[in-house]
């Protein structure tokens, strides 16, 4: 593999995927680009993955294999771009896969930006636009919604000093506002598709109080401008948490314009501006009290 030729890293975290793993790393190296590594980073698994693993990198050169103590998504994100050695970056989840010819587009396209964030199957359809600031790209394009690791390519200069928080759930929240600072350019494009498989046994599924409360302090801590439809946004993670933890609250109240909002988001922001987040978080409580169902 000539490093000097290393045009894209690929960091697929492997943690109990037996089911899934071939059929991710297959999609990945059927991307037909030139310079490409595939690195496998097997956090511990304790069922036939590190053996699968293996005969991957056996099978093809391009794959490399980590095998480290488990440690969470975060440490195997960081084994992965501790020793990448491409130009670019990407990360893909090993329960994900990628459709044909992906990346190759992707890379021809990317030109000046740090980072380029792609469309998801089925989800958001993104805007073929290129943003000069990190705030605009925040808010223009409700990135905050979508603060995903794997469907974005970005120059691997950027964590350079930058990492993912080991030991904190919805790591991508805390860890993209940090990127978006050292971008001068950051490209979206509606352009290629990765396929997100719905994990029902996974944090987003069954996220507890304590994992809201780390998604509340990721969104607070970003150092992102809120503009109206962010914090509505917010304010719900805030109810959610209030609810599961009866913590104090943590997003101070503001006037909003609900003129500017639509739907349910125009609603919400009417009813914050009436009661204010402390006591719509109480009242939020009681109507879901009442629409327990009676056993």
């Amino acid at each position: 593999m000539d490093i000097c030729r290393m045009k894209l890293s690929v960091v697929i975290p492997v943690y109990r995927v037996e089911a899934t793993l071939d059929r991710c790393v297959e999609s990945v190296l059927s991307q037909r680009i030139d310079g490409m590594e595939v690195i496998l980073v097997d956090d511990g698994s304790p069922d036939r993955c590190p053996d699968m693993c293996d005969r991957w990198a056996a099978r093809d050169q391009r794959v490399r294999v980590v095998h480290k103590p488990n440690g969470g998504l975060s440490d195997a994100r960081n084994a992965g771009i501790d020793i990448a050695q491409g130009e670019y970056i990407t990360f893909v989840d090993s329960d994900d896969w990628l459709a044909p010819d992906t990346y190759g587009p992707l890379l021809d396209s990317i030109g000046d930006a740090d980072m380029l964030e792609y469309s998801l199957a089925g989800g958001m359809p993104l805007k073929d636009r290129t943003y000069y600031t990190a705030d605009e790209y925040w808010t223009d394009s409700y990135a905050y919604q979508h603060c995903y690791a794997w469907n974005k390519i970005y120059r691997r200069q950027l964590f350079d000093s930058a990492r993912y928080p080991v030991g904190r759930v919805f790591e991508d929240v805390y860890t993209l506002p940090q990127l978006l600072r050292l971008c001068r350019q950051i490209t979206t494009t509606g352009r290629g598709s990765y396929h997100y498989e719905w994990n029902p046994d996974g944090i987003t599924a069954n996220a507890d109080g304590e994992a809201l409360s780390q998604l509340l302090d990721a969104h607070l801590s970003s150092g992102m401008p809120m503009d109206d439809r962010y914090y509505v946004f917010v304010a719900n993670i805030q109810i959610d948490v209030w609810e599961r933890t009866g913590r104090p609250v943590l997003l101070p109240r503001r006037h909003l314009r609900p003129d500017l909002l639509e739907g349910r988001e125009r609603t919400k922001a009417t009813m914050l501006n009436i009661f204010g987040i402390n006591t719509l978080c109480r009242i939020s409580k009681i109507i879901h009290l009442f629409k327990k169902p009676s056993r």
